[in-house]
């Protein structure tokens, strides 16, 4: 049987590296819409995102496809969010002075402190960006092939702090542990870009 996957266009998000990355992982079909008729009858659904996080919270709602996911997610299509995708899916991010994000995970989204350092006092670069291990909290269909502490590619300045979210499935480490990897039923969603780690 065909797999078809909607990778949802809101114009925020990475889409073409994540319909490339899609393809290469032998996916029948991709595409990439905001229509709520093709997200909604396709196999597996991709929540991208980039950028400021009141921006693709606004557009995402503007195009109605807050309530398209929702209806999606209550569906039990599996739902893969990646990078700002994750956050929005959080309660509320400190970004752009506090906004309210979708909240269909409970957890928090804060910001790297300004002077961020690691255990031994060494000053880390804010965002973070560049690969990263990934450590693996628990057992998760996502993880099959994955080996534990595998390399992740990462570019954020803003995180979900890993003791702050009880849907935490990987953590990473800089300075502070975060959540990679978050999943609650049929959603899972990393703070890194899996379309970037290849």
């Amino acid at each position: 049987m065909s797999k078809t996957v909607a990778v949802i266009d809101y114009g925020m998000g990475n889409l073409h590296s994540v319909e490339s990355a899609l393809r290469k992982a032998g996916a029948d079909s991709v595409s990439v819409t905001d229509k709520p008729e093709a997200i909604l009858s396709a196999d597996r659904v991709v929540f991208p995102g980039v950028g400021a996080i009141r921006d693709c919270i606004g557009e995402f709602k503007r195009l109605g496809c807050d309530e398209t996911l929702k209806t999606v997610i209550e569906a039990g299509t599996p739902v893969l969010g990646i990078c700002v995708g994750m956050q929005s899916l959080m309660t509320r991010s400190e970004e752009n002075g506090g906004v309210a994000c979708l909240d269909w995970l409970q957890g928090p989204v804060t910001r790297f402190p300004y002077d961020h350092r690691d255990t031994s006092g060494a000053k880390l670069k804010v965002p973070h960006m560049g690969w990263n291990r990934v450590s693996q909290k628990s057992t998760h269909s996502m993880w099959n092939g994955i080996e534990d502490d595998a390399y992740f590619y990462f570019v954020h300045s803003f995180y979900v702090p890993a003791d702050q979210c009880d849907s935490v499935v990987g953590t990473f480490e800089y300075g502070l542990q975060g959540a990679a990897a978050v999943a609650k039923g049929n959603v899972f969603a990393t703070q890194f870009h899996p379309e970037k780690s290849n």
